[in-house]
């Protein structure tokens, strides 16, 4: 059966949804499926996102399995309040999921949000972020409201910053030793993209957003 087009399944999903905060929907993707995290999948989180190469760039996770799924159920609390949600990655042919896309409210009502993902390292350079990231953007923007999207990235994180200026994310500036790590504070990058610029990159892109 061919997929429905993103643009109709947003378009579904606020309709089939008064409101996004008794449950996200699953957005199935060419590369991923992107679906509310569930507690099913701390262990494959457990495992992909404490490798050192993964934690070396975000902020401390949980290390064991209760920690990760008290955080998966802080997770669906959030979303519960209308303060944050969280979807998890889950690639094709897989049922956990691999990474995560969390975006949470900076102020009442989403009009400016931060977002922040991680993803196992044997998914790098699959294509999965950029199609994730998209599809997070369309959410956000189309049935959430959001206005303005930030991201923080640690300034030496190279493959991260490459990843958010190839979905159309504008560096705005440096946050000066703002995230702390082992005890010392390193550089961020700001990050953000605004409802009317995603709207005008998908024009050029076309449908299929690639």
């Amino acid at each position: 059966m061919e997929k429905m087009p993103y643009q109709e399944q947003v378009i579904a999903a606020s309709v089939i949804q008064v409101d996004w905060r008794y449950g996200l929907p699953a957005f199935p993707g060419q590369k991923l499926t992107l679906r509310e995290v569930r507690k099913s999948d701390a262990a494959a989180l457990l495992a992909m996102l404490t490798s050192d190469d993964v934690a070396e760039f975000i902020s401390p996770l949980p290390r064991t399995m209760g920690g990760f799924t008290n955080f998966i159920c802080q997770t669906i609390e959030d979303r519960l309040v209308g303060h944050s949600f969280c979807f998890g990655v889950v690639p094709e042919g897989y049922d956990d999921a691999v990474g995560l896309f969390q975006v949470r409210e900076i102020e009442p009502g989403f009009g400016t949000a931060e977002w922040g993902f991680a993803i196992g390292s044997p998914f790098w350079g699959t294509g999965i972020f950029v199609e994730g990231a998209r599809s997070v953007m369309n959410f956000s923007f189309d049935v959430i409201g959001v206005h303005r999207l930030e991201a923080r990235s640690l300034a030496d994180n190279g493959r991260a910053n490459a990843a958010l200026r190839k979905i159309g994310a504008l560096q705005e500036g440096i946050l000066r030793r703002s995230f702390l790590r082992n005890g010392k504070y390193f550089d961020q990058v700001l990050w953000s993209i605004v409802k009317d610029d995603w709207h005008r990159a998908k024009a050029v892109w076309g449908p299929k957003l690639h």
